[in-house]
């Protein structure tokens, strides 16, 4: 098993930047493909991006691409999500996520594959 702790989210205003991270503890950080995926008030939740276990593969969501970067650290255990040019249709929950058994392709990675999951951390963009 494997425990997720997100953190860095916060309030900002439109244009604004902000870096989630995802901390892991508990079984081997490298061997999971990780995501970030997001709920808005109201709205159901949805896939923001994925990366590979050895973080040279990513994918994204048409929303976020070209805004939104993710990224991960196996040493420090540390999965990341860089926002920049934030939009108030960014304002959500994010979670972060694992999946111990995904080799496939990071698109046709969907939701209920993963196994692990965070609390979530709201981010609140201002217009």
């Amino acid at each position: 098993q494997v425990q997720l702790v997100e953190s860095g989210g916060g309030l900002v205003q439109a244009g604004g930047s902000l870096r989630l991270s995802c901390v892991a503890s508990g079984r081997t950080f490298s061997i999971y493909t990780m995501g970030w995926l997001r709920q808005a008030p109201g709205k159901e939740r949805e896939f923001v991006a994925a990366i590979s276990r050895s973080g040279r593969n990513t994918y994204y969501a048409d929303s976020v691409k070209g805004r939104f970067t993710i990224s991960r650290d196996n040493v420090k255990n540390t999965l990341y999500l860089q926002m920049n040019s934030l939009k108030s249709e960014d304002t959500a929950v994010y979670y972060c996520a694992a999946d111990p058994n995904w080799s496939g392709s990071l698109h046709q990675l969907r939701e209920d594959e993963y196994d692990y999951w965070g609390q979530g951390t709201q981010v609140t963009v201002s217009s």
